[in-house]
């Protein structure tokens, strides 16, 4: 594992950064511009499709790039041995926390895909309360978990 690493270094470094920049900046990008802008719209009917539109193209962009985070970051941690000695506190706190975020993607994921089934059958206000916890809860948790996530790998990458 650590000679595929030393010879595929810089694409597996590559794939984890931007995944990591392409899921936690997709999610701020919603979340600060995004969803205020939303919330202009008057129509709650049209609201809400904007927003499930829009989430569900984020949510579908994301899903390799989660992959991705999964595949290059088991790779590191078995290439360079960073699950022993000073690094493996900082390794399994990362762990935990794309875990933690990725069991949080897959219920706002379920979360919204309920919301679009209950839209298309005409049922508005029951859709609008699946997605109601997303933008305040869900998705501002996962920002932060992300990244204090980033910042960890940064002091990985000192080491």
């Amino acid at each position: 594992m650590s000679e595929f690493f030393s010879h595929y270094s810089f694409i597996l470094i590559f794939l984890h950064v931007i995944s990591g920049v392409i899921w936690v900046g997709g999610m701020i990008a919603i979340r600060i511009a995004v969803h205020p802008t939303l919330q202009t719209i008057q129509d709650p009917k049209q609201k809400l499709e904007k927003t499930l539109m829009i989430v569900g193209r984020l949510f579908n962009l994301v899903i390799p790039f989660i992959l991705f985070l999964i595949i290059t970051g088991v790779i590191f941690e078995l290439a360079l041995g960073l699950n022993k000695g000073s690094t493996a506190i900082y390794v399994h706190i990362k762990e935990a926390i794309w875990t933690i975020m990725t069991i949080n993607f897959i219920y706002m994921y379920s979360k919204r895909l309920k919301a679009k089934k209950l839209f298309l059958q005409g049922h508005t206000k029951e859709a609008a309360a699946k997605m109601k916890n997303i933008p305040n809860f869900f998705l501002p948790l996962n920002i932060f978990l992300g990244v204090v996530a980033i910042g960890i790998g940064v002091i990985l990458r000192g080491f």
